[in-house]
């Protein structure tokens, strides 16, 4: 009976031994398909940045309200989800993400531009208004960086698809999106917030020319800080499953 008590308590040592390097050691990505990968970025690109943009402009110059226009061009992101859900049999977060930015815009376009501190204004409740979205999917069950990051690390596929779902077990992949997240929202309520600020401090002729720095400033600052950040959590990640490895 000691014996085996000896040998039942060895077996669970070992056992809890292993479970950390199951728990960080992350499969690898399977190969991507170039041509799959590049028909669904033109299929993404066309769909929900292109078209919009080419409604919209073309609605316009034939008298359409901006609102109407607006929303006329959200009917691009739908057909991109149509089309995903036809090809892939599921819905594409991205498109759905980007009719919601749309009808955001639309809804703060209802606010009626009256002056030119108030145009500015209404764009950086655009921004502001998706900095929430961001914080407010930290309470669904995946937070928006999730999706955006499938979107951008995967080409579509099955396969490629469920390795990055299956990502989700992993607390230092959670972590990190998370982390991802929060800092997209705070960083965009904090730009809309002072934008708003100066809008009212600085003279308008100022605000036109600083307002698109202060916009793709703050977009380029948080790619890079992105991107940086995800390459140290996946070398993190990677050290800790070749440490418990050794320790296994």
């Amino acid at each position: 009976m000691p014996a085996q008590n000896t040998t039942n308590m060895q077996g669970a040592r070992s056992a809890s031994d292993a479970g950390p390097a199951r728990t960080d050691e992350r499969p690898a990505s399977p190969a991507r398909s170039g041509g799959a990968a590049a028909l669904g970025w033109l299929l993404t690109i066309a769909l929900n940045v292109v078209a919009p943009i080419l409604t919209y402009n073309t609605l316009r110059d034939h008298g359409w309200s901006e609102i109407a226009a607006l929303l006329a061009g959200g009917v691009w992101p739908v057909l991109d989800s149509v089309v995903h859900l036809v090809w892939r049999r599921r819905l594409d977060e991205f498109a759905l993400v980007t009719l919601v930015f749309l009808v955001i815009t639309a809804v703060v376009s209802l606010m009626g531009a009256h002056s030119a501190r108030a145009l500015l204004i209404k764009d950086s409740a655009v921004t502001g208004l998706f900095g929430l979205l961001c914080l407010v999917t930290l309470l669904a069950p995946r937070p928006l960086m999730f999706y955006f990051g499938r979107k951008f690390a995967t080409d579509g596929t099955a396969a490629s698809t469920a390795w990055w779902n299956g990502l989700w077990q992993f607390e230092g992949f959670r972590t990190s999106l998370t982390t991802m997240t929060t800092v997209w929202g705070v960083a965009y309520c904090l730009e809309a917030g002072a934008r708003v600020g100066l809008a009212y401090t600085l003279s308008t002729d100022t605000m036109v020319i600083l307002s698109p720095f202060l916009i793709y400033g703050v977009l380029g600052a948080l790619v890079v800080w992105t991107t940086v950040y995800g390459k140290r959590a996946r070398r993190r990640g990677e050290e800790r499953a070749a440490a418990a490895a050794v320790q296994g």
